[in-house]
């Protein structure tokens, strides 16, 4: 596994990650209704790639397939963290966090899907709160989670 920098080219393949990752990992989580909310067929490419650009972004790749993306901004907010369908479980999000973690300082804010929230939590992040949030008018529950570094 390889971790670089994200570069605008990856932008396209990132989204598609997120959406099938979303799709099919998160599908036990969350209604069919509450997966179109949160990750929808169409984005806006430039949004997202502007977002990238102003984070740090660290990209996973293994024989030119990228496997993951994590990215956490300036303040210590970690945004996004998806792994490949394909390439779960194979210690990519692990690999990412640890990178994005290294160049955190203080404390460290997520908000973690009802997926993610025990892959976070063996990281030792601690659960500040349980919200529910809305995405395209439909509600979605996650959590607030810390880590101080």
């Amino acid at each position: 596994m390889v971790l670089r920098k994200y570069a605008t080219a990856d932008c396209g393949e990132l989204v598609r990650l997120f959406y099938e990752t979303v799709h099919t990992i998160n599908v036990a989580d969350y209604t069919k209704e509450q997966l179109d909310a949160w990750a929808p067929e169409n984005v806006d490419l430039e949004e997202w790639d502007r977002s990238f650009r102003e984070h740090d972004c660290v990209i996973a790749a293994e024989d030119g397939t990228i496997t993951g993306f994590g990215d956490m901004d300036r303040n210590g907010y970690f945004d996004r963290l998806y792994v490949h369908k394909d390439y779960q479980k194979k210690g990519v999000a692990t690999a990412i966090c640890d990178r994005l973690e290294r160049t955190a300082q203080g404390k460290i804010i997520t908000h973690a899907s009802i997926t993610a929230k025990s892959f976070f939590e063996k990281r030792g992040y601690r659960v500040m709160r349980k919200q529910q949030v809305f995405r395209r008018g439909i509600v979605l529950v996650n959590f607030v989670m810390e880590k101080d570094i």
